[in-house]
């Protein structure tokens, strides 16, 4: 069906949040952009947010949504207005096409009826820029490593791409994104998110750091009382517009797996899910995968990264691992600390500090596999394994 349609999601009902989250993993073919609750926030977050779909909660009050979803709609010709409810008589159903909506979708939610309001949205779209990817890399518990593997995987990144790549700092009150690469932005992060209009590239570009290996870098905060205007639907919709201009976009978090994440990670293409072989962070992921589960989040879309990796895992085997949390190791960054703290304590990535140690070795064949994924499977039906696999190959 091509490229993702973008959704605006206006909503009051926990309720519709999960079923509308089903049935994008069930689709494939949805992101959703920002999510507001009051109808009164339309007009701005229309503004704010490039989306292709804007889909309404009638419920529980059509007579009060409808008038406004309908102004919204006459205002943007462009964008298609869905609207969605548990009542399906056929007057509200007439009101709300006579009111601009290009689709009713009666709850609960089938995914046959969203496909084909997909299917006919996509194609009278017309293509107008190559979304990028998103991969967020976050972590259970502190002291993973996430920050280390984000800031590296973007550069490694930035090798290979032939677009530009930026990772962005989502560590709202104590990130180091641009303390590992030594640099000093004049703009952050909250910048950005608290523009109440669309971003134009111009804007983009002047908040970014370009550092010498080519990576782009957005950093965090400036302020501890900036952080505390983070919201999720602002972070979603930066990193929307952000994936306009960029081949990659990176990011280190979401750190806190809260409501804000969820949309971060729904909206993602690669969710980087880093812990080490040990019971409190393992116990920590299952928690996290299951909450990722229960809210509809697309883990087709996880990786899960075993960093610290090595012939001694003390007690915990990657079998074990993969066997308690269901979930395959998708790549092992081996333990490397000589290097890594070093690079950590001179600002500079792995690639120009380290660039023959084993961590930066695993990370530059992670960075390959998201890049351009190979047949998992040798011409015998075994497993292929990269450099680093078949070196640092453990049971």
């Amino acid at each position: 069906m091509g490229q993702a349609l973008q959704f605006i999601v206006m909503n009051v009902d926990d309720g519709f949040r999960q079923e509308l989250r089903k049935v994008v993993r069930a689709c494939g073919s949805i992101k959703i952009v920002a999510e507001v609750q009051e109808a009164a926030l339309l007009r701005q977050a229309v503004t704010q947010f490039s989306a292709d779909v804007l889909i309404v909660n009638l419920d529980p009050d059509p007579d009060a949504v409808l008038p406004i979803a309908a102004e919204v709609a006459a205002a943007t010709p462009e964008l298609a207005v869905f609207a969605a409810s548990t009542a399906s008589d056929s007057q509200l159903i007439l009101k709300a096409m006579r009111s601009g909506m290009k689709e009713f979708l009666p709850r609960p939610f089938e995914v046959g009826a969203m496909s084909e309001a997909i299917a006919r949205v996509s194609s009278t779209r017309t293509e107008t820029s190559h979304r990028g990817t998103l991969i967020t890399v976050s972590s259970p518990s502190g002291g993973s490593g996430a920050t280390v593997l984000a800031t590296n995987l973007a550069v490694e990144l930035a090798q290979i791409a032939t677009g530009r790549v930026t990772v962005v700092d989502l560590d709202y009150r104590y990130g180091q994104v641009a303390t590992l690469l030594d640099v000093e932005p004049s703009y952050t992060l909250a910048d950005l998110c608290n523009t109440p209009e669309q971003l134009e590239q111009q804007v983009i570009d002047r908040a970014l750091v370009k550092h010498a290996t080519g990576v782009h870098v957005l950093a965090r905060p400036a302020l501890f009382e900036q952080a505390d205007t983070m919201t999720g639907a602002s972070c979603v919709g930066l990193l929307s517009t952000l994936l306009q201009f960029n081949e990659y976009v990176v990011t280190d978090g979401p750190n806190r797996f809260d409501i804000g994440a969820s949309s971060v990670l729904a909206f993602s293409d690669f969710n980087i899910l880093v812990l080490q072989p040990v019971v409190p962070a393992i116990r920590s992921a299952a928690r996290v995968i299951e909450s990722m589960r229960d809210d509809g989040t697309n883990l087709e879309n996880l990786r899960l990264i075993c960093n610290r990796a090595g012939p001694d895992h003390g007690y915990v085997s990657l079998k074990d691992l993969e066997e308690t949390l269901g979930t395959k190791v998708f790549a092992k960054i081996p333990s490397d600390w000589g290097p890594i703290s070093s690079a950590i304590n001179l600002g500079e990535p792995l690639l120009t500090q380290s660039p023959k140690s084993k961590a930066r070795l695993a990370i530059a064949e992670l960075a390959e596999r998201l890049h351009a994924p190979p047949d998992q499977t040798d011409d015998n039906g075994e497993t292929k394994k990269g450099l680093i696999g078949r070196i640092f190959a453990t049971t």
